[in-house]
């Protein structure tokens, strides 16, 4: 019996028969990958526009969250676990005060600095989003028993940090 087929199947078949002189077995993986983005993509907006905040305000709350009581962290630690530029936090950093999900104070050690503290409404949303992200994404993964998704993270992790180490 064949394995059941997928659009990608399809897509590097008619390409093989089209250029039969080329090696697809990287579009066999990346494709898959691309197409499996749109889907977690879809999953997390779902998740996070349950608890009203926004992909990008997610990206802030979560790196406070996961900082630890206080759950503070300079807008520098903020740029470092959100790859943005320090104009684009800035202006996150202002938008998620406005929305009374995060404080802006002097850091004590610091006269020149900052700190962003998440609040308690700010808190209790990215801990709802999260919920609903980790049951979104366990059904994404439900195809694949446990020893298949710690063997695909396994992989998955390789090749990330390939590509970390040559940014």
């Amino acid at each position: 019996m064949e394995p059941e087929q997928d659009e990608v199947d399809r897509i590097v078949s008619a390409w093989r028969a089209e250029r039969g002189d080329l090696d697809f077995s990287p579009m066999d993986v990346l494709s898959r990958v691309d197409r499996l983005s749109h889907h977690l993509d879809r999953a997390r907006r779902e998740a996070f526009g349950r608890t009203d905040i926004e992909p990008w305000e997610w990206d802030v709350l979560s790196a406070l969250r996961r900082a630890g009581e206080p759950y503070r962290l300079s807008p520098k630690q903020l740029l470092q676990q959100t790859l943005v530029s320090s104009g684009t936090m800035t202006n996150r950093i202002d938008r998620l005060r406005e929305r009374g999900l995060v404080e802006r104070s002097a850091d004590p050690t610091d006269r020149r600095g900052v700190l962003v503290t998440l609040t308690e409404e700010g808190r209790t949303r990215v801990d709802a989003a999260i919920t609903r992200l980790i049951d979104s994404e366990a059904e994404l993964l439900g195809s694949l028993t446990p020893t298949e998704q710690r063997r695909l993270a396994s992989l998955l992790r390789r090749l990330l940090i390939s590509f970390d180490g040559k940014a």
